[in-house]
């Protein structure tokens, strides 16, 4: 039984979820990290909100550890390099709060067009000053979105179902989804000199880290009003203060902040400032909901292998997971072969799809190809860190899809090159779905990766095949079944000899040195 611990104070639906699907699962939010680091080995699974900090010294305490949730979107509290290095998998809950966080930003948008927090001090201290707070209208003014994923879509729909203009800037926005939702794709000093009002919704990058810079809002018109509910860094808080004194820029409002938990702030006490202790998720409904998500992904990844929301591995539904499987077992199979057999470092590797495979998601099928060829070189290789071993050895990873199908209805073929030059092998499922191998370094044969077996590349000659057998029978090792084929033209043969176990260093030279042996390789399954 998978076992789970929920570090964070979150709503009890994640427990009983967990529970409900057979997973046993502890709650204990407000631990220290030592406390953490001394219990965390005994659990497969780690919930969080943002308090706890999983960071390298707490996974390496947790040898058992598969997979980190964070029940909500921001993960900046979690190491991810270090997970994927360790082949946790990292999840979050992009859409359990994305209506709240949605709101939250309109909400803070009427509060900066209205003055709202200055006039209920002031009303609430007596004064009555109707002339001093004189508001603006959103109806009719141009939204400037930076950042158009999930949130940012939200906010479009509100603000165009409040007759506001609404422009975008985000590379990752095509113009048809831009139509979709409504707003007009625009780059960033157009969305800058046009918008009345900025909202930000877009993760904190190297390339958006202070996208509102001091360059950036000088370029803005003057009287804008900004609201920043996604991260802090997206905003240059110094530039911001000195706009906002200037009275270039009219209002800010900031739910986050470079640091946080923002007890100071440069900003604090700025006229036409308001802010918010990170308030975007904090909605009864909200929460319910991210902790609902997470024991449910966390729930399918530990038990049927689903992968949802994960931000350093593909994703596989749980409706992909059983179609896949049987493809991610020859992919893997497929890429310890070439692994066992490769003998320079790998330089690039091609990995092709025929027929049906091609139709399918082709992320999980190269993240298994991957984990298979670098097993060899790390016990520790899986699925998650596969990828991330592979950028670190500097290996080209290519995908190609076929849609036609050849000799086999789906058909996986993996080519590598090396320093010693460049070789395919290919396989496909066989009856109830049985990984299969069909064609090893271009010639044709058909064998099952199990178990123990003999590799062999030899001359095609009379003979061979008895030799084999009596080097294998003298050293009493029974063989379970031979697996041959010939270069068609020419005089290479391979051979695949199933065994009941591995060979000794001594025999394997001793069939080394057959006449007309070229290469042989001991090969585990």
């Amino acid at each position: 039984m998978p076992k789970v611990l929920i570090s964070d104070k979150m709503s009890p639906k994640a427990a009983e979820i967990f529970r409900d699907r057979g997973i046993e699962v502890d709650e204990k939010p407000g631990l220290s990290k030592d406390e953490l680091i001394a219990i965390i080995g005994d659990y497969d699974g780690l919930a969080v909100r943002s308090a706890t900090k999983p960071d390298a010294d707490i996974m390496d305490a947790a040898p058992n550890l598969k997979v980190i949730g964070r029940a909500g979107i921001g993960t900046d509290n979690i190491d991810k390099d270090a997970a994927s290095a360790r082949g946790i998998v990292v999840m979050n809950t992009p859409f359990g709060n994305s209506i709240t966080t949605a709101e939250h930003a309109i909400a803070m948008m009427f509060a900066l067009a209205r003055q709202l927090p200055e006039a209920d001090v002031s009303t609430q201290a007596g004064k009555w000053e109707k002339n001093r707070f004189m508001g603006v209208e959103v109806t009719g003014k141009v939204l400037g979105l930076i950042g158009a994923g999930n949130i940012g879509s939200i906010v479009a729909d509100r603000a165009l179902g409040l007759k506001m203009k609404v422009v975008a800037f985000d590379p990752f926005l095509t113009e048809d989804r831009a139509r979709d939702i409504g707003v007009e794709k625009v780059d960033l000093d157009t969305l800058l000199k046009r918008a009345d009002f900025i909202t930000l919704h877009t993760p904190l990058t190297d390339q958006t880290r202070n996208i509102l810079s001091k360059e950036n809002l000088a370029k803005t018109k003057k009287g804008v009003r900004i609201v920043n509910c996604a991260r802090g860094g997206l905003i240059d808080e110094a530039a911001l203060k000195e706009m906002l004194e200037s009275g270039h820029v009219a209002g800010a409002a900031l739910d986050v902040f470079v640091e946080e938990p923002a007890k100071s702030n440069p900003l604090f006490g700025t006229p036409n400032f308001m802010a918010t202790p990170h308030l975007g998720a904090s909605t009864d409904e909200a929460q319910v909901n991210v902790a609902i998500q997470v024991a449910e992904q966390m729930s399918d990844y530990l038990l049927t292998g689903a992968v949802t929301n994960a931000l350093n591995t593909p994703s596989v539904s749980a409706e992909e997971a059983p179609r896949l499987k049987p493809y991610m077992a020859l992919a893997t199979k497929l890429g310890l072969l070439a692994g066992q057999l490769m003998t320079e470092g790998v330089r690039r590797v091609s990995i092709e799809a025929e027929g049906a495979l091609a139709e399918l998601n082709m992320k999980p099928i190269s993240a298994a190809v991957l984990a298979g060829l670098l097993r060899p070189i790390s016990e520790s290789v899986n699925m998650v860190n596969a990828p991330f071993m592979a950028r670190e050895r500097d290996i080209d990873v290519a995908e190609v899809r076929h849609d036609k199908e050849g000799d086999y209805s789906s058909l996986l073929r993996l080519t590598v090159e090396t320093a010693d030059g460049t070789r395919s092998v290919a396989g496909t499922l066989f009856g109830d779905n049985a990984p299969r191998l069909v064609e090893l370094f271009g010639i044709r044969m058909e064998a099952e990766l199990e178990g123990a077996m003999l590799f062999i590349e030899n001359e095609d000659k009379p003979g061979f095949i008895g030799s084999v057998g009596s080097a294998l029978g003298e050293a009493g090792v029974n063989i379970g079944t031979f697996n041959l084929g010939r270069r068609v033209g020419g005089n290479d043969a391979v051979m695949l000899v199933a065994i009941d176990e591995p060979v000794s260093e001594p025999l394997l030279w001793k069939i080394c040195n057959l006449d007309g042996v070229k290469n042989v390789k001991s090969l585990n399954f």
